[in-house]
Order: structure tokens, then C-alpha cells, then sequence
């Protein structure tokens, strides 16, 4: 299995509105933390998510969460 590139060590704090979204599993995208299309050059598939009210989400920007595609504190472990 590829292992992700990692984005960032932290997370996006972002506010959404209602809707559903795709969020970058490979790290890749251009478009952070949601995808762009560049997972087509890997294994990795994006993370389809709705929100449901508005609200502020914490996602994950090293892709290794295992809540994915919200943040957990993985980042944290990183060095």
C-alpha cells in the first residue's frame, strides 16, 4: 500500500455549508484539504462526506487520520 503525502502537520479548521464534499485522501491535491483530481496517479481514492447543517470541521491534513476524513491527532506523533 502507498502511504500518503502529507499535506500539512496539522489540521483545516474550515467552516462548510451544508453539502457534500470530497476530501484528498493522497495528499496531493492542489486544492487542500479537498481533492482536485491528483489521486489519478496513485492508489488512493478521495472521501466522500456530507455535512448536513453548517458548521466548522476540523479535517485532516496528513492523511493518516483514522477518522478520515476529520482529524483525530495523528499529526501530533509526527516528527
Amino acid at each position: 500500500m502507498d502511504t500518503p503525502h502529507i499535506a500539512q502537520k496539522a489540521n483545516y479548521p474550515i467552516e462548510l455549508q451544508p453539502g457534500k464534499y470530497w476530501w484528498c485522501a493522497c495528499g496531493l491535491s492542489k486544492n487542500q484539504p479537498f481533492c482536485d483530481g491528483s489521486h489519478r496517479v496513485t492508489s488512493f481514492t478521495p472521501v466522500e462526506f456530507e455535512i448536513t447543517e453548517p458548521k466548522t470541521v476540523k479535517l485532516c491534513g496528513c492523511k493518516l487520520s483514522a477518522k478520515k476524513p476529520f482529524c483525530d491527532g495523528f499529526h501530533k506523533t509526527l516528527l
